[in-house]
């Protein structure tokens, strides 16, 4: 069994993850909080045996095999790094960091120690990608010219804290949002990013200048033009990933979320047929492989190889957006 230590006593560990480690036969031990009080009622209201206030008690515990780090993405370097010298397996939320310079270092650290290093883009373990995917690979929609994402939604009053008013820790739709289009769009369509454009939107519910919407079209190595909408502010704009290709399209409505929902529709000559989509836990479907990537079998399902990606694209997009010109997209990898 592995044993677990949450570095943040976070909403998303809270809501998905802690029942996801421990539906894929893990344990938690410990939870670290810098706010004691805050610690211990965690513990107490999760059933997490220990809480701890320092990042060294955490990660120099003998009892924990890997890491869950999810709090604000500016500490991501600092824990990762403390991590992987202890010799614990990671897995971090995305963004990785705020730079590709600290994302790269991340990286670096957890090869050198040996240890599995994850980016926990929760998308690409929904059924319905998986099933564009493997559609794509054999063919089904011909060779792919264009892909549409649509990610905009309304930010939960619970979630509007530092995500609407701290550019230093990473906030504004594009870092929370656009990061994960990108990854799902290089899991489905199996090819890199190259070049993104982009205009975002200040509708007034982010502050300090952050932006609360975006839209922009990235370019794929294999020529690949992508189109995205992220948003907080749409309380009911509906979710979509679509690709097209020469022979056919392939329609996923409802799927950019983090429940096991939605449907795929392949379009072609022969007409409509809806995919067929074994639903499962997206989260419980990463931590089993991750748990299995620890045990030597197969690779976690996002590296941090791919959370640079997705950082270095929504860093070009933020850029974009900044300067009204089109930015290359280098992970440095």
């Amino acid at each position: 069994m592995t044993r677990w230590g949450l570095i943040g006593a976070s909403t998303i560990a809270h809501e998905w993850v802690i029942d996801a480690i421990r539906a894929s036969s893990g344990e938690i031990v410990v939870v670290m909080s810098t706010n004691e009080e805050r610690g211990r009622k965690y513990a107490a209201d999760h059933n997490i045996p220990k809480s701890v206030t320092t990042l060294d008690a955490l990660v120099s515990d003998p009892d924990v095999d890997a890491v869950y780090i999810s709090t604000t993405n500016e500490l991501h370097k600092d824990q990762v790094l403390a991590a992987a010298k202890a010799g614990k397996h990671v897995l971090c939320e995305k963004p990785l960091a705020t730079s590709l310079a600290d994302a790269r270092a991340m990286v670096e650290a957890c090869r050198a120690a040996n240890v599995v290093f994850a980016t926990n883009h929760h998308l690409r373990n929904a059924a319905s990608h998986t099933a564009m995917r493997d559609a794509i690979a054999a063919g089904k929609i011909g060779t792919p010219l264009a892909a549409k994402v649509f990610h905009a939604g309304y930010l939960p009053p619970h979630l509007q804290g530092w995500r609407l008013d701290r550019p230093e820790a990473g906030g504004g739709v594009i870092l929370d949002i656009t990061v994960h289009d990108t990854d799902t769009l290089r899991y489905v369509l199996g090819d890199n990013p190259v070049e993104a454009t982009a205009f975002a939107q200040k509708s007034g519910l982010a502050k300090a200048g952050l932006e609360d919407a975006v839209m922009g079209v990235m370019r794929f190595k294999s020529g690949v033009v992508a189109l995205f909408h992220d948003g907080f502010t749409t309380k009911y704009a509906e979710t979509g990933f679509e690709v097209h290709g020469t022979e056919g399209s392939l329609v996923g409505r409802n799927v950019m979320t983090q429940r096991p929902i939605g449907t795929v529709t392949l379009r072609n000559a022969d007409g409509e047929t809806e995919l067929k989509l074994e639903q499962k836990n997206l989260y419980e479907t990463g931590i089993a492989k991750f748990h299995a990537a620890m045990a030597g079998k197969g690779k976690p399902a996002a590296s941090g190889e791919d959370g640079l990606w997705s950082l270095a694209a929504g860093l070009a997009v933020t850029e974009a957006a900044r300067t009204g010109t089109a930015q290359p997209i280098n992970p440095g990898l």
